[in-house]
């Protein structure tokens, strides 16, 4: 836990893929301070024309490599979402060649009785997690 649903245009290249991936998580990891095996990840990739992302009023263009990140997560203080909010951006860019300027993050949160990671249990409430 967190949730974490990629949103972006398809990709040819299996391996940038996954080092988008991989940076979404290392980022997840140290700003939410979660395990390392707490990855939960779905990729969902679109023609361009089924992405549109406009600039809010900001002023800028995004490119081809626009990006979506929604994180379902329960409750974490604004600084841990402000430190995943930096680093995504820093990271992707240096590490995938994202631009900032084509970076939406989203974070919905929810509570423990929101989660069951499987066996029909919500693991939070039972104190299993």
């Amino acid at each position: 836990m967190p949730l974490i649903q990629v949103d972006l245009q398809k990709q040819d290249d299996k391996k940038r893929l996954k080092n988008i991936l991989d940076t979404i998580h290392e980022c997840a990891v140290e700003a939410f301070e979660i395990p390392e095996r707490d990855r939960y990840q779905i990729v969902s990739q679109h023609d361009p024309e089924e992405m549109i992302l406009l600039d809010t009023g900001l002023g800028f263009e995004r490119t081809k490599d626009q990006i979506v990140v929604r994180v379902t997560s329960k409750q974490r203080p604004r600084e841990k979402k402000e430190k995943l909010y930096s680093l995504l951006c820093e990271r992707l860019n240096v590490n995938c060649g994202i631009p900032p300027k084509d970076l939406l993050v989203s974070i919905t949160e929810n509570s423990d009785a929101d989660w069951s990671f499987g066996f029909g249990k919500a693991q939070f409430l039972t104190g299993d997690l």
